[in-house]
């Protein structure tokens, strides 16, 4: 195997990038429904999507980047797929139980706990991997 070549993470990152375009949209059009250029004027259904938006900005770039470290420095393919459905299945699951009206709890801590667990298992695996290799 070429250590310099993704074959995982561009799958994630392509699956996971349908995902961010899907939840732009969804701010777009609330935008345009209620007719808020920036902010979101009051309205909880913009600010829900929104923070649902951008949690997924500020979680899912760095989680890549941990999990394409780990593929190039040789990590077994069964983990890097564990890894990166376990992230998918949980910005699903924090986007589905954020955008509820009457948020449940369940999907949005199962998404959270999800995406610190594959945080943090791609960096302990990252390091392992460059201090043992």
């Amino acid at each position: 195997m070429d250590s310099l070549l993704l074959i995982v993470t561009p799958v994630y990152a392509a699956l996971l990038a349908l995902l961010f375009l899907y939840l732009s949209f969804r701010v777009i059009n609330r935008r345009k429904v209620v007719r808020v250029a920036l902010g979101h004027d009051g309205d909880s259904d913009l600010t829900r999507r929104v923070r649902v938006h951008a949690n997924f900005a500020e979680y899912v770039p760095f989680s890549l980047l941990l999990l394409a470290l780990c593929e190039l420095q040789g990590a077994p393919f069964e983990l890097l797929h564990g890894y990166g459905a376990v992230l998918l299945a949980g910005r699903l699951s924090h986007a589905y139980g954020v955008s509820q009206t009457a948020e449940n709890l369940k999907f949005r801590m199962a998404g959270m706990i999800a995406t610190f667990g594959v945080i943090a298992a791609t960096a302990l695996t990252s390091l392992y991997l460059a201090v043992s290799g």
